[in-house]
């Protein structure tokens, strides 16, 4: 597998229980998890676009116009808020470093939902926001792209949603994501199942949506092109009392190996059952983001150390920067939930992108994603994102290299690169172990 490099990453802080991300905290507007849309309203003609008098001579003031398109109830209830917090901590900086720029931003909560989501993309739509930084869930975020996003004409970027199925969607250039599509994380888990734990034969478990099956189906790929033997390949629903019979499926070739993909929701329950009749010395378990979470040893009831796992994690060039708002504005450590990073950088490139466009057009932004965020013009990062709306919105180009990645788009609006976590869990929470980087 080309392109696979790690660095160490023993004695790095370890979230804990207490302190891990998701735990319904939303950054003092709405913490307690409910289902809410906020807005800072911004009363603004046509486009935004309005004239500042002064000693400065005419200098022109916009506002940007931003959507916020997130579940952080249903099943993303443990993960989602801290990624709606990194998305509106860069609206929000973008406010307070700005003289010229203004962001108008509204959040709506799909509820981990397609249905959900396509009504709260559509009232994002209705309210005249060219632009969607969302959505988390790879289903909902390809439901309201095709049924919202793309036949109204609206940019969707989303930081989370990591289906290989995303990559295909005829999406007329409207749709672009931050996280790496899971065909990547695929051949780390793999690489990992193989080469690190030593397991020949492997199993999966998986969540029946796009992004559990598309996972899981990459998975299967990867494993058998990489020599190993895939034993049974069983789903399930969300939502169940119990998984006992599916885990029971799923292990009855006593594979070295389990992968399960799914949310902490549904992830709990499965690990309370797989402890309850079986041992940890059983097999190995591998999970991908979706079941990263500090909390879960402690919801199982179990320091669940035979359980391993992969994750995106944050090393670009506006790491350090991010961090330190993210942790100044929360009081928290981003990196202690996945996806932070690639959802402020979402914002980012929207913000970015409209800043270029000159407009709150969703045709004349989705035009100029590809040309402020890779290779070529001068360099923006999180530390002087400011200085890079006016940068771009004076015809200057600009070359955006975000907190999570360098963020560089191909034809299709993937990202082609990436670095995960490889982790372990243990009483309490889990650790990383090493970065991985990984390309194409």
């Amino acid at each position: 597998m080309a392109g696979l490099a790690g660095c160490a990453q023993a004695g790095e802080d370890t979230p804990t229980e207490e302190d891990a991300g998701g735990d319904g905290g939303d950054g003092g507007d709405g913490g307690d998890g409910e289902d809410m849309s906020t807005a800072t309203p911004t009363e603004t003609p046509g486009d935004g676009t309005e004239t500042t008098d002064g000693d400065g001579g005419g200098a022109e003031s916009r506002t940007i116009r931003l959507g916020i398109l997130m579940g952080v109830t249903g099943q993303l209830s443990d993960l989602g808020p801290p990624i709606r917090q990194a998305a509106e901590l860069a609206a929000d900086y973008v406010d307070e470093e700005s003289d010229t720029f203004t962001v108008d931003y509204q959040f709506e909560d799909t509820a981990t939902d397609p249905n959900t989501g396509i009504s709260a993309a559509e009232s994002l739509v209705s309210a005249g926001y060219p632009m969607i930084a969302g959505a988390l869930s790879s289903t909902v975020t390809i439901q309201t792209a095709n049924n919202v996003a793309v036949p109204n004409g609206v940019v969707e970027c989303s930081p989370a949603s990591t289906s290989p199925a995303i990559t295909d969607l005829e999406d007329n250039g409207y749709l672009y994501r931050t996280t790496p599509t899971d065909a990547l994380q695929s051949q780390v888990m793999t690489q990992i199942g193989r080469e690190r734990l030593e397991a020949s034969t492997t199993a999966t478990l998986a969540l029946n949506n796009d992004y559990g099956q598309g996972l899981a189906d990459a998975y299967v790929s990867a494993w058998e092109e990489a020599g190993g033997t895939v034993q049974q390949e069983v789903s399930f629903e969300p939502g169940a009392s119990s998984y006992t019979s599916q885990l029971s499926s799923a292990l009855q070739d006593q594979p070295d190996l389990l992968m399960i993909v799914g949310y902490p929701d549904s992830g709990v329950r499965i690990f309370r059952d797989f402890y309850n009749d079986y041992s940890q010395d059983f097999c190995d378990i591998i999970v991908p983001d979706g079941l990263q979470s500090g909390s879960l040893p402690g919801n199982v009831g179990n320091s669940m150390r035979n359980v391993w796992g992969t994750a995106p994690t944050s090393t670009g060039p506006g790491r350090e920067t991010f961090d330190s708002l993210y942790q100044e504005a929360y009081d928290s450590d981003p990196s202690e939930s996945p996806f932070t990073g690639q959802s402020f950088d979402a914002v980012a490139v929207l913000a970015l992108a409209n800043a270029a466009a000159g407009e709150n057009n969703g045709e004349a932004i989705r035009d100029q994603m590809n040309a402020v965020a890779n290779e070529g013009g001068e360099t923006v990062t999180p530390e002087n994102l400011a200085e890079g709306l006016e940068m771009a919105a004076s015809g200057t180009e600009v070359n955006y290299q975000g907190a999570s990645s360098a963020v560089e788009f191909d034809d299709v609006g993937d990202i082609a690169a990436a670095t995960y976590q490889y982790y372990r869990y243990q009483e309490g929470g889990f650790e990383v172990i090493e970065n991985i980087d990984y390309s194409a």
